[in-house]
């Protein structure tokens, strides 16, 4: 052995180590980039997990405040109002817990669409009957949107200074083909609903600017128009009808597997979050638009609550205007569910994107020629076995030219089914709430 070494046995753990083949092993630390890469990755699934999750939101208060918030102040007159108030709390109840046991019955059964849950259910008959039912509904829907649509904008048009009343391009036929080709059929050709979320916001928002207009002129006006007798009795014998107007504003079932489809890794958890928080926003809404609209006419209160206020009041003129697009906005998510329906009837579920544009532009087409040639909402609402109401159309003329009032609002129009008790279908005119 030579001097200055020594023994193998008396080197340090770290040289037997080395001696042995061993290399130190540091501690590895990931480069600055991997770690910057995940931080992105998970914001960015943070980031799209909120985004579903607000689109859905605004979807579903779409769905139940879209058009038929319209009607509620008469239903308030219909039921008594204090009656009223309570049944509209229970309606919303039933809503959210109806929608969340219907996404629970469907994550129960291993099922992702209304049709298959049925079918699941009740058989290929139930199957049957429930997909000509869902498709009806939401096509119908989507004829009575253009309608309202047209009659409701083409009013407003005809208040714009210098225009000619009997100018083609604000007749209601003009609206409703410049509509259709601008908005409600770009809008329908998405494949995934959660791209609505936007325009549900903006629909959503509009809606919240006609609940203001509403409430500044139950202030302007509420203390002019003179309350009637009823005004306050706590119930009154047409209560059932008025349950026909909330539901008819609530009804958005059709429509929930395809927004619970829409979230990013769908839960009954999840989706019940949504609609507790979806069904809060709409029953504010809801209850502020029925109260002050039902105080500031009370017993004159009509079916349309536009047709209380003064045709040549501004501000309700803006406020129809923001009606009429709001009803524009909302016609997507019914064509969404008429596509749904044919796509899993004759397509097993799944369109190409060839077929996605056809049967798109198919539906939207007959719905649109449908809606030219009918002018009044009431043979609609027959074709849908909804209601039995007759429309009445009553000719009106002004200094100018000649208005054509018709009862264009719900699916149930409590109006006319009052008027027909009297033995009467002709309309009342606004100027009997006296508000002018």
């Amino acid at each position: 052995m030579r001097v200055g070494t020594r023994p193998q046995h008396l080197l340090p753990a770290q040289d037997n180590r080395a001696a042995m083949g061993y290399q130190r092993q540091d501690p590895v630390i990931p480069p600055q980039r991997d770690l910057d890469d995940r931080e992105t990755l998970v914001s960015e699934h943070e980031y799209k997990e909120k985004t579903c999750q607000s689109a859905a939101l605004f979807n579903v208060v779409n769905s139940i405040i879209g058009s038929g918030i319209i009607g509620l102040p008469y239903s308030m007159k219909q039921a008594g109002f204090p009656l009223g108030i309570l049944l509209l709390f229970w309606v919303s109840y039933v809503t959210d817990f109806s929608l969340v046991l219907l996404i629970k019955g469907g994550a129960l059964s291993g099922t992702d669409t209304y049709q298959s849950l049925v079918n699941k259910t009740f058989g290929f008959p139930g199957y049957i009957l429930l997909s000509v039912l869902q498709f009806l509904y939401p096509f119908i829907a989507m004829i009575s949107y253009n309608i309202i649509a047209g009659d409701t904008l083409s009013k407003v048009f005809q208040r714009i200074p210098g225009v000619d009343p009997e100018n083609v391009f604000i007749g209601r036929h003009f609206i409703i083909g410049l509509s259709t080709v601008t908005f409600t059929l770009p809008l329908s050709l998405y494949r995934n609903i959660a791209k609505l979320g936007k325009v549900s916001l903006i629909s959503t928002g509009l809606t919240t600017l006609i609940l203001g207009i509403v409430m500044a002129r139950a202030i302007s006006l509420g203390p002019h128009i003179p309350k009637t007798e009823d005004a306050w009795v706590f119930a009154k014998p047409n209560a059932i009808q008025a349950v026909g107007v909330m539901s008819f504003a609530f009804i958005c079932h059709h429509n929930s597997f395809l927004v619970y489809s829409s979230l990013e890794e769908p839960t009954v958890a999840k989706w019940s979050r949504l609609i507790h928080m979806s069904i809060v926003i709409s029953v504010f809404i809801c209850i502020f638009f029925a109260t002050c609209g039902y105080l500031t006419f009370t017993g004159f209160t009509q079916g349309d609550l536009f047709e209380n206020y003064c045709r040549n009041d501004d501000l309700v003129t803006f406020g129809r205007f923001c009606y009429g697009v709001t009803v524009i906005l909302t016609y997507p998510m019914e064509c969404f569910v008429t596509r749904e329906v044919i796509a899993n009837v004759f397509f097993d579920g799944n369109l190409s994107s060839v077929f996605h544009i056809v049967v798109t532009v198919m539906v939207i087409t007959v719905a649109t020629l449908v809606s030219l040639l009918i002018d009044c909402l009431g043979i609609v609402l027959e074709l849908n076995r909804t209601t039995f109401v007759k429309c009445h159309i009553k000719g009106m003329k002004t200094k100018n030219h000649k208005i054509r009032w018709v009862w264009w609002l719900t699916p149930v129009i409590p109006a006319l089914w009052e008027a027909k008790t009297r033995g009467s279908l002709e309309l009342r005119s606004s100027r009997q709430a006296g508000a002018t």
